[in-house]
């Protein structure tokens, strides 16, 4: 099973250990629309929050190196997005995330 794939199944189970064992200690989420970079803890937690809820997650590319997802989010504001997730992967853990999203209706 791939690396994403891990994260993906750790992240839809709320399964704070497995979401920690495809991160890397070093993981680094840029929020663009906050302008705000998130650490490995920080995207944990905000996973653990609920206010993320995925589904329709399909991965586009993966290798050794990168990986490349689209999925639809749903957040607790009411907001929902197509976003497509691109993760750049070090020692086998995912390294660092970027996405870019659209907002779709309900």
């Amino acid at each position: 099973m791939t690396i994403l794939r891990k994260w993906q199944i750790a992240q839809t189970e709320m399964d704070k250990d497995g979401m920690e064992k495809c991160l890397h200690d070093d993981f680094k989420f840029m929020n663009y629309s906050q302008n705000k970079e998130f650490t490995k803890r920080d995207i944990i937690n905000w996973i653990l929050s609920g206010d993320i809820r995925r589904d329709k997650i399909r991965i586009l590319y993966e290798n050794s190196e990168v990986a490349v997802e689209h999925s639809y989010v749903s957040f607790k504001d009411g907001n929902r997005q197509a976003v497509l997730g691109f993760y750049t992967i070090r020692d086998g853990k995912l390294y660092t995330a970027e996405t870019g999203a659209t907002n779709v209706d309900q």
